[in-house]
């Protein structure tokens, strides 16, 4: 692992953990083992390091979702695993990414709330970037296009539902909530596999 990738990991756990304001850098320096002038060398300021950690969670957090909706047919099903993933985030299971402290994208917009900012819109990207992973298995669906924006924005909402209510209420079981809902919606439609 070079330099520049162990601040950014060690500075992701520390802000994951601890909130981006509440770390200096410092304790990043301290953690990672890193010389303050290679830290300055990568990363010109600490605005630098908090963008560059933004992007390696969404990274890490794209493939992680990918995999697990890979892993099972494109549309319905994939939907369905959705929640199944996030289950296994909330308890503990997902061994792939950190234990689940909340969704770092909507801790770090909070802390960065000026949309202008380079941080805020590196968040917004990565929850753009996710609705259209959820667009891309309900376009399978062969649904009119008004129900299909419908139900992407419902998919979309009882997700981030569900992570807020695990996070801010310890409702671990709230996403399995968001796919009984998701279920229930979606209980006539007939199950599309992926395109051959």
């Amino acid at each position: 692992m070079d330099k520049r990738d162990l601040l950014v990991r060690t500075a992701f756990k520390l802000f994951y953990t601890q909130g981006i304001h509440a770390v200096g850098i410092n304790l990043v320096l301290q953690e990672s083992g890193v010389a303050k002038k290679t830290l300055y060398h990568h990363f010109p300021s600490k605005d630098h390091l908090v963008e560059a950690t933004v992007r390696f969670r969404d990274e890490a957090y794209h493939h992680w979702l990918t995999g697990r909706l890979g892993a099972v047919a494109a549309g319905r099903p994939a939907l369905l695993e959705l929640f199944s993933a996030l289950d296994d985030w909330f308890h503990g299971r997902a061994g792939e990414i950190d234990v689940f402290r909340g969704c770092f994208f909507i801790n770090a917009s909070a802390e960065f709330g000026d949309r202008d900012n380079a941080i805020h819109e590196a968040c917004a990207e990565h929850k753009a970037k996710i609705v259209a992973l959820i667009q891309s298995h309900v376009a399978l669906l062969a649904l009119p296009a008004g129900q299909a924006r419908e139900l992407t924005d419902l998919v979309t909402l009882l997700k981030e539902g569900a992570i807020s209510m695990a996070h801010v209420q310890g409702n671990l079981d709230a996403a399995l909530q968001a796919k009984a809902v998701f279920e229930h919606v979606t209980a006539g439609f007939h199950k599309t596999q992926s395109p051959s």
